[in-house]
């Protein structure tokens, strides 16, 4: 391990959790907060070296921990008691608040410790195989919370599978802070004795304990129980056992969320795929049906502006298209139809290509996370694709200029042919009373002046509102192109918001979370 200090560890450490706060539904993070937890409690408790004696029945270690005491504190024997509770020899005071924080109540303190121990907390557990659950389980809940771990084994058991597959071999991460005691060697010989040692060192060596320290000793006689005293004397007087037990369980931790990150570089939602999604979504939020209305609106009110004017009225008949959508209005919902099966089906497609190709490279956990972002987010689309829609400028309603001349001169061609026809009535009346020679009648190539009048209005009229009706289509057209980009603009300002601006926030998060996890292992 590099010599990253402990406490930048522990935010890293911090830091990667409350990434996957919420987010990443596995075990790893439940024991990281945990051990977080564990962590604050311990450096606020001081620096005393907590050492447990941890082993089967029968391994003499009671006998080992009275010897390291200096008197009978824990009874030794095959039996142990059945309270399962672990006993403290303390070196020194003020251990009683982290005695309590280890729930230890059997509690033995030296009047006149030995200096070199002077900060030692010495804890013999219950047996590892002991037929009563409560002992296992208060085993368990100890060996994570001491700072060094000396596991005493016998000759007839040591390289039994319960010790080794349940505790050493997980114990791989925290080497340097664990030691193996090979007890009872006075029961072999020379040759027997270094027979046993080398095959526990090489057991201890595949499980990746290359750094653990193996002693052999025999706590019955006290042959190498000295090499032991002064072994944890060493470790006292350093004072980083504590520190050392939590820098090895960060280390764990982050290995153990270490499978969570991905390995190669970050995928990002490609272009097509975001066209994709925001075509599905203009459809599916009504854009097509909102442009064809607004060219209907606007082809309607052209043909009133540039139609003949003593007949608009018949156009009000007919509703304007456009505001029976009532759109223009963010506040109000819209009267758009729901999406239809085929087109929430493209929905549904594009979503999942928008979840699948952000998601390629990532660990399953964080898939399942981008699965819920996107589940979650589509339920708020309905809703927020119809205020976009509802809320865009469709440009103004104001006819154009053009029209407005063409109006103009409509109702010029109207005073024309009323001119026309009542000049024409005045006339008929002349004639009734036999005066029409009084008034002379004007004419043009022959054509009376108010019949000109009364006909080209009419035909004049006509001919114009047939000529301007392309005009307004085209006009129509592009205002429904315009329309339209501006609807499309402001779908995809909804899929940034609701959906790519998450998922890709979500692909953030799990790089900030690997960079933690990285600098908490580093």
């Amino acid at each position: 391990m590099s010599a990253l200090a402990l406490t930048d560890r522990l935010t890293a450490l911090r830091e990667a959790v409350e990434i996957a706060e919420g987010r990443l539904v596995v075990p790893e993070v439940g024991r990281a907060r945990a051990l977080l937890a564990k962590a604050g409690a311990r450096e606020a408790l001081g620096d005393a070296t907590v050492v447990a004696l941890a082993g089967a029945t029968g391994s003499g270690k009671s006998t080992l921990f009275n010897a390291l005491s200096g008197a009978e504190i824990s009874t030794p024997g095959v039996r142990r008691p059945t309270t399962g509770v672990a006993h403290a020899t303390v070196w020194g005071e003020g251990a009683d608040r982290l005695l309590d924080w280890l729930e230890v109540p059997r509690r033995h303190s030296h009047e006149r410790p030995e200096p070199a121990l002077c900060g030692l907390v010495l804890l013999d557990l219950p047996d590892h195989d002991s037929t009563t659950l409560e002992h296992r389980l208060e085993v368990d809940r100890l060996v994570e919370l001491v700072d060094v771990l000396v596991w005493v084994l016998d000759p007839q058991k040591y390289a039994d599978a319960a010790v080794h597959d349940r505790y050493l071999a997980p114990q791989a991460g925290h080497a340097e802070v664990l030691l193996v005691v090979l007890n009872q060697v006075d029961r072999l010989d020379e040759r027997a004795a270094e027979q046993c040692r080398a095959d526990l060192r090489s057991l201890l060596d595949r499980e990746g304990l290359t750094q653990t320290r193996l002693l052999m000793l025999s706590a019955r006689t006290g042959a190498g129980v000295p090499e032991l005293r002064a072994e944890l004397a060493r470790r006292v007087k350093a004072r980083r056992a504590a520190t050392d037990r939590l820098t090895a369980d960060v280390w764990a931790a982050a290995s153990a969320l270490e499978p969570h990150c991905a390995g190669g570089a970050a995928n990002k939602t490609g272009k097509a795929d975001r066209e994709q999604l925001v075509d599905a979504l203009a459809a599916a939020a009504g854009v097509p049906v909102v442009v064809g209305a607004l060219e209907r609106s606007i082809r309607k009110r052209g043909a009133a502006h540039t139609g003949w004017p003593l007949l608009r009225w018949t156009g009000k008949l007919r509703p304007d298209p456009l505001k029976r959508l009532h759109v223009g209005d963010s506040t109000a919902r819209t009267s758009l139809q729901p999406p239809s099966a085929v087109q929430q089906a493209a929905v549904t497609t594009a979503l999942r290509r928008l979840r699948d190709g952000a998601g390629a490279d990532l660990p399953q956990v964080w898939r399942d996370d981008l699965r819920r972002t996107v589940e979650l987010r589509e339920q708020q689309l309905a809703d927020r694709l119809d205020s976009a829609v509802a809320g865009t400028d469709l440009g103004t309603d104001r006819p154009a200029t053009w029209q407005r001349a063409v109006g103009g001169l409509q109702w010029l061609l109207v005073l024309a042919a009323l001119t026309g026809a009542l000049w024409l009535l005045g006339l008929v009346a002349l004639a009734y009373l036999q005066l029409d020679t009084v008034v002379p009648l004007p004419k043009v190539q022959g054509i009376p002046v108010p019949t000109l009048l009364l006909l080209g209005g009419l035909l004049a009229g006509v001919l114009i509102a047939l000529l301007s009706r392309p005009l307004v289509r085209g006009g129509a057209r592009r205002r429904g192109r315009k329309a339209q980009r501006r609807l499309h603009k402001a779908v995809a300002e909804v899929a940034r918001e609701e959906l790519l601006d998450p998922v890709h926030a979500a692909r953030a998060d799990h790089d900030r979370f690997c960079a933690a996890v990285t600098l908490a292992k580093s």
